[in-house]
Order: structure tokens, then C-alpha cells, then sequence
């Protein structure tokens, strides 16, 4: 836990830095360059959840690939958010929305495997195969 107070120091720390240097690109940059370092602890966080989710997997017996698709869907969420927030915070409101909509397409898309799946699965259960 010692990094996850580091990591909210140093995001209260770009913070007042940010609203001290106010509207320049330089306060841009560093709250960019904070986001991704905090992203990074974050990502560091989530080890220990994916082994259980691979130990669980293995348990069910999932079919191959359908937790990645799972993992990409919460990543590519993720990166939509805090991209849009950054292009928000940056006075491009409008293109922060246009992220959001592309990230929920993205997930649309990459999740066309796992409706394709559970359509078998109800046609299997149904005998409509």
C-alpha cells in the first residue's frame, strides 16, 4: 500500500502544481504525465486480480480467450475515461465526449465474440442447434 500513497501524493502534488501554473501547456503536460505514472501503479494493483482470474479459467474451464476479451474491454474503458477526462480538463469537452463514444464502440466491437458465444450456448440449451 506504500505505492498507492505515493502515487496519491504525487497526484495531489500535480494538482497544486497544475492550478498554481494555470492555463499553460506545461500544466497539460505534467497532469498527462501524472495520470499515466498513477495509471501505472494502478495497472500494478491488478496482478494479483488476473492470476485469480486465470486460476479461474482454468477451474471453468473457459473458452480460450473469452477472459482477454473481458481484460481488453475494462482496459480500453479505462483508457476512454481517463483520456476523456484529460481532453476535459484540457477545454476540449467535445472531443472528451468523442472518446468516450469511441471507447464504448471499441468495447462494442471487441465484444461481438462473447454475443456470438452465448448465442450458441442459447441455441445449444434451446436444441436448436
Amino acid at each position: 500500500m506504500d505505492l498507492f500513497w505515493k502515487a496519491s501524493a504525487a497526484g495531489l502534488i500535480a494538482t497544486v502544481l497544475v492550478m498554481t501554473l494555470g492555463k499553460r501547456d506545461i500544466s497539460l503536460a505534467l497532469m498527462m504525465a501524472a495520470c499515466c505514472m498513477i495509471a501505472a501503479v494502478g495497472i500494478t494493483y491488478l496482478e494479483p486480480v488476473m492470476d485469480l482470474l486465470r486460476q479461474l479459467e482454468e477451474m471453468i474451464q473457459m473458452e480460450q480467450g473469452l477472459l482477454s476479451v473481458l481484460l481488453k474491454a475494462a482496459g480500453i474503458g479505462a483508457v476512454a475515461e481517463i483520456s476523456s477526462i484529460i481532453c476535459t480538463d484540457g477545454g476540449a469537452g467535445s472531443l472528451g465526449k468523442t472518446l468516450q463514444f469511441l471507447g464504448s464502440a471499441a468495447i462494442l466491437c471487441l465484444s461481438v465474440p462473447l454475443f456470438q458465444s452465448l448465442l450458441s450456448l442459447i441455441q445449444e440449451i434451446l436444441g436448436q442447434v
